[in-house]
């Protein structure tokens, strides 16, 4: 065979394994199945407060089809079924620490509070005890706190605590002159602030208000944290929650607070 010949049938071989592959990547591999529809990347966080003490709408909240961050009061006769019930329903339990208010009754507070004219000794143990009554706790929060909460000797001592067991903090914002963050973060406590109650008024227009405001918020950012309530306003709070899941959840997912605090440090 002349080389003239040899070399064009060698390429006319790469010229057919060429095109061969060309079609070949072009034809159909079977039936294409469409991509699962895409989790939303802005989250919401719903905490719940004042369980504890079997308050109303505790049973519809704690019932509820998506996680929320259930807020207990330590030393009250629903403590433990409340948080070992939020616990087994998938959601975070927090300790929902009582602390003083600038004004309020005492009475308010429930047993076990952080006092301003507590020893750092005292406020430690008060800490390490409410935190030992809340099964499965892995926060806390406060529970009103206005006075206490802008104090920087009560809260150094309340995150040292946390820090030592291993717990983040949740600013509820009773008090826009709150160190709760900054002396979080001396320590190195894991924190997150709240944005906006719920409930504050405990009218179903208001608490409508307030869920239409949380989705203002998510079509502006990525994100929302907002506080509600069990007691007066619980039912009604828990009833506008649920009518509003299916809409949130177009738009974001909702989430504990662990696992916005945790995002927010790594």
């Amino acid at each position: 065979m002349s080389m003239k010949k040899t070399i064009s049938l060698l390429l006319t071989a790469v010229l057919v394994s060429c095109t061969s592959s060309i079609h070949a990547a072009f034809e159909p591999i079977g039936t294409l199945t469409a991509p699962p529809p895409a989790v939303p990347a802005k989250q919401v966080a719903f905490v719940i407060d004042d369980f504890g003490n079997n308050m109303k709408g505790t049973e519809d909240i704690l019932s509820m089809p998506v996680p929320l961050t259930i807020a207990v009061m330590p030393f009250l006769p629903s403590t433990q079924k409340d948080a070992e019930l939020a616990h087994k329903n998938g959601h975070d339990v927090i300790v929902h620490m009582p602390m003083e208010p600038i004004k309020g009754k005492a009475s308010w507070l429930g047993p076990g509070a952080i006092t301003s004219d507590l020893t750092d000794e005292e406020i430690r143990s008060r800490v390490n005890k409410a935190i030992d009554d809340v099964p499965h706790a892995i926060g806390m929060n406060n529970h009103m706190g206005s006075k206490v909460t802008a104090d920087e000797r009560i809260m150094r001592v309340v995150m040292s605590v946390l820090k030592e067991r291993g717990l983040f903090y949740l600013d509820s914002k009773t008090n826009y002159k709150s160190v709760a963050g900054k002396m979080a973060e001396e320590l190195g406590v894991p924190h997150i602030d709240n944005e906006m109650f719920l409930d504050d008024s405990h009218t179903t227009e208001h608490i409508t208000k307030q869920m239409e405001k949380v989705c203002a918020r998510l079509g502006q950012g990525p994100s929302c944290i907002v506080i509600g309530h069990v007691g007066p306003a619980g039912k009604k709070t828990a009833s506008i929650l649920r009518q509003y899941i299916p809409r949130i959840q177009k738009e974001a997912e909702f989430v504990t607070i662990s696992k916005m605090v945790f995002q927010s440090i790594h």
